[in-house]
């Protein structure tokens, strides 16, 4: 008698959900991972980016997942969340702070040079853990793990996803991702935590070109910048012009 199981051909849907989960969910939650880390550490610009490609990356794979086209979204996290709002396949059950915090991701952490001012506190890393908790959730093709949600002062459930990333990393002691995973985390980990103990830090700063608007064409000469960052510098250039005293005439 043949005990095998009776083999199941790959399917063009079965194949999407297999390139939705290792291609966004799985590489997301490594880049969550660096984004912890660079919190951690204080390196600011790291940690937007790190944070933003995440975000980005969950959204992506719950797009695919659902079956919702979105070509055009390239790394619009606001025009991402209203594609998958709009559907009618899936409506995101995310906080307050969540929908903020990606806000503000998409108007700061696109940018890698300090292309605009910047600044960041130490605790935004729970936020960060709470925004890959909430929208993490939403990324998996079987199950219903989205109906898990959280509640004012109770500790965040335990979400498993089948085969995820982070959970091979949580059950491996030896995995050097980890520690920085698990460091202060009230969302993940196999314990449940009431309370986490980081120090508030707050970095701060002005970019070169918020200090020098003037120098903003020559800059263009050798640099690309968007054309919403060159608005706002003119902009602020002009502002500028207009607040500085007028030169007297001397005899």
């Amino acid at each position: 008698m043949n005990s095998k199981a009776p083999y199941t051909p790959l399917t063009v849907q079965s194949l999407l959900d297999d390139f939705a989960i290792r291609s966004f969910r799985d590489i997301a939650d490594a880049d969550y991972v660096v984004a912890r880390m660079a919190c951690r550490s204080g390196l600011v610009t790291q940690y937007l980016w790190g944070s933003q490609q995440t975000i980005e990356k969950y959204l992506k794979c719950i797009l695919l997942l659902n079956r919702i086209p979105a070509s055009n979204v390239k790394h619009d996290l606001g025009a991402a969340l209203s594609k998958i709002n709009s559907s009618g396949k899936v409506l995101l059950d995310l906080t307050n702070p969540t929908q903020k915090f990606i806000t503000d991701l998409d108007t700061c952490g696109r940018f890698r040079y300090l292309e605009i001012s910047d600044f960041v506190w130490g605790a935004q890393i729970v936020t960060l853990d709470r925004a890959v908790w909430e929208l993490r959730r939403y990324c998996e093709a079987v199950g219903n793990p989205k109906g898990v949600k959280l509640q004012n002062g109770r500790s965040a459930p335990k979400v498993r996803l089948a085969g995820g990333y982070l959970e091979k990393i949580i059950e491996d002691p030896k995995n050097p991702a980890r520690e920085p995973l698990l460091w202060q985390n009230a969302f993940f980990g196999k314990r449940t935590r009431r309370r986490v103990r980081i120090g508030n830090w707050f970095k701060a700063r002005n970019a070169p070109l918020f200090l020098h608007p003037e120098i903003l064409d020559e800059v263009l000469k050798y640099v690309y910048l968007p054309k919403d960052v060159q608005d706002a510098y003119r902009s602020i250039q002009k502002e500028k012009a207009k607040d500085r005293p007028a030169t007297r005439r001397t005899r």
